[in-house]
């Protein structure tokens, strides 16, 4: 049985059966190639080479080699024979599509198109055998490009980059100028493969200088692991937040946030205290900037004792940019929130929803000043609430208060 090995350093020239079968393995069970590359411990151009073949020098260019016959393994990606033998008999029967999908557990789009891509062309009827072997024959790589197979696309799609048309020009204009004939149409994605992908020759390489960016080599997008740290100094997540505050037992653990006002214009910090709900605003005025929400913060957080001030949690938005700032002067750490998480700071986005009622969406939040925050939130503080037992945030920070002292 092929273990991955620990030491993923170059091996030299070295027999790679077993990484090799292992990777295709992977592969026909749904993997990706950089997945499958990684996970037995092969460079990514070793296992796109197994894949889709090596590609050979001649005097006519360069020719794709197709990779070496292999036995196809059984994936659950792709209806087996006895499946297709099943659609048969049942279609014999008169039986809906969706009741063939349903006793094969497969979706009923699956089973659509297995009918209509394999059966025969001229009878329309569905035969298993026959489309068992048009689904084999379409399933070996490489295959012949769509622009590579039509002279008449390729001279069109040829003729239009010259004249500085972008592949989507391209595409959609062909689509507009031959609605007809299907051989004609085209997708950009098809024709960028088609100008970067090397060893396929459909088009003319010094054609990619007639694209905007003018590269002859495609920019691959950042995977994400490659991520970009979001601010100069590292963000702490929320997971790294002691357990005291997830089961809200121990005051001083806030969530904060801002609410938007007209065209991204105007912004209120929103505070809220995990265990006691107790609101605070920010006045921030007619801007959002690191340093205006950072110097709002510590203002607001002036106010309150230092047993009060254990942490701070906030989403990824650029304007805790100076977050670490914020933490020092404050002596008050700030966690951040998984992206696309809001439920991980649930009070405070309840919070926003309440306070919506006072500064509704597409206003300017610039002219509520700082003393018309501090009215609002003793309101939304003298609120009783269910969680609370009916009592009222303020009550519950008083008896805190009162026990410090």
């Amino acid at each position: 049985m092929f273990e991955i090995r620990g030491d993923r350093r170059p091996q030299g020239p070295k027999k790679l059966r077993a990484e090799r079968q292992a990777y295709l393995d992977l592969v026909a069970r749904g993997v990706s190639t950089s997945e499958a590359c990684r996970l037995v411990g092969i460079n990514r151009k070793t296992g796109h080479r197994w894949r889709y073949g090596r590609t050979r020098q001649t005097k006519a260019g360069q020719q794709a080699v197709p990779p070496a016959a292999r036995p196809l393994a059984v994936s659950d990606r792709f209806l087996s024979q006895a499946e297709r033998i099943v659609i048969a008999d049942r279609l014999r029967e008169g039986a809906s599509q969706a009741a063939i999908a349903a006793e094969l557990r497969r979706s009923p789009g699956t089973i659509s198109r297995e009918i209509r891509r394999n059966r025969h062309p001229d009878s329309g009827d569905y035969r298993p055998y026959a489309a068992q072997q048009r689904a084999d024959s379409r399933r070996p790589r490489p295959k012949i490009g769509k622009i590579a197979a039509c002279p008449a696309l390729r001279e069109h799609v040829q003729a239009m980059l010259d004249r500085k048309h972008s592949p989507e020009q391209i595409s959609r204009r062909l689509r507009r100028d031959f609605p007809e004939r299907n051989e004609l149409h085209v997708s950009h994605e098809t024709i960028y493969q088609a100008l970067y992908v090397q060893g396929r020759g459909e088009l003319r390489r010094e054609l990619t200088a007639a694209l905007r960016t003018g590269r002859a080599v495609r920019r691959p997008r950042r995977q994400p692991g490659q991520r970009q740290p979001r601010f100069t100094h590292p963000m702490v997540m929320i997971s790294e937040r002691p357990a005291e505050a997830d089961d809200r037992a121990v005051p001083g653990h806030w969530e904060g946030d801002l609410i938007i006002g007209k065209d991204n214009g105007s912004a209120i910090g929103t505070l809220v205290e995990r265990s006691t709900r107790y609101v605070l605003l920010v006045h921030l005025g007619a801007g959002r900037s690191a340093d205006r929400v950072r110097d709002g913060l510590l203002t607001t957080m002036a106010t309150l004792p230092q047993h009060l001030k254990r942490s701070l949690t906030w989403d990824q938005g650029i304007e805790m940019a100076m977050h670490h700032q914020f933490s020092i002067t404050a002596q008050m750490p700030v966690y951040f929130c998984d992206p696309h998480s809001p439920w991980q700071r649930g009070s405070n986005e309840n919070t926003n929803g309440l306070l919506r009622q006072y500064f509704p969406k597409g206003t300017d939040l610039a002219v509520h000043g700082p003393d018309h925050l501090a009215t609002v939130a003793a309101e939304l503080n003298g609120r009783p609430r269910k969680t609370l037992g009916w009592d009222t945030p303020a009550e519950r920070l008083a008896k805190l208060l009162a026990v410090t002292d």
